[in-house]
């Protein structure tokens, strides 16, 4: 054991090691936690459910989780807010505030949210990479070319490097990373904020947008209508991931650098 930890100087009153993190880091980490590839859809996910249906979902989903992030902010201790124990997963927030059968609904619903989000992800970067290799094809080969690739691939080896990478050590003090992530967070949200300026200044290309989104008939039949529907919806509430991750950030307040 670190010297400094057998005198207790480097203790917190949890007994675990003191926490170095300050609202800088802590900052780094909600960014990457809120700005995740779920932003990149939400413009599809509007024009999908247009200009009534759309911010109205995103208000309500926004809503959802600050209710939710407000709620382990302040079960993070127990039975009091400042002073009580520290909770460190979700599971034991649940467990030290609500009890009974309500730790298993709730580890449940968690457990159920967290598979979804991974697949979501998994989903996401799949897509992304398939997008990448057609880039490239109409690249080398023009934009007549057939450059049809399957995404099942890809979604293999993402999955495979998150079984791999979930295995090392001590992965939540990889302070470079988390900078990482926040530059890349801000770069692709710029990116497509970018792009979709300059859509609306080229005059849009002839999209049309409405206030009950893409219209049937028009744009979608019916049957897509629904489909599209029920798909923004999950794209809007992918990008509010944040309140899943809430419990570790306030454990683990790192540091950005050591």
């Amino acid at each position: 054991m670190d010297a400094h930890l057998q005198d207790g100087k480097n203790i917190d009153d949890d007994g675990r090691e003191k926490r170095t993190g300050t609202l800088v880091t802590a900052s780094a980490h909600i960014i990457t936690a809120v700005i995740g590839s779920g932003v990149l859809s939400l413009a599809w996910a509007i024009a999908q459910l247009g200009w009534v249906a759309g911010p109205a979902a995103l208000m309500a989903f926004s809503f959802i989780t600050y209710f939710t992030s407000t709620l382990l902010a302040d079960a993070y201790r127990s039975p009091d807010p400042v002073s009580g124990k520290r909770n460190y997963t979700y599971m034991d927030v649940v467990r030290a505030n609500l009890g009974g059968n309500k730790v298993q609904l709730c580890g449940i619903a968690q457990y159920v949210n967290l598979v979804g989000i991974t697949i979501g992800y998994t989903i996401t970067a799949s897509i992304s990479m398939v997008a990448v290799k057609k880039s490239n094809c109409f690249h080398s080969e023009g934009h007549a070319a057939s450059c049809k690739s399957s995404s099942y691939p890809y979604m293999i080896i993402f999955a495979g490097i998150q079984i791999i990478l979930s295995q090392i050590p001590n992965f939540d003090k990889l302070s470079w990373l988390s900078i990482l992530a926040a530059v890349m967070s801000f770069a692709y949200s710029s990116i497509g904020l970018g792009l979709s300026i300059a859509k609306v200044v080229a005059g849009g290309g002839g999209v049309r947008t409405s206030l009950t989104g893409v219209q049937v008939g028009v744009d979608v039949s019916g049957q897509d209508k629904v489909w599209r529907t029920f798909q923004a919806i999950g794209d809007i509430a992918f990008a509010y991931a944040y309140s899943t991750v809430l419990v570790e950030i306030q454990v683990h307040p790192f540091p950005l650098s050591t």
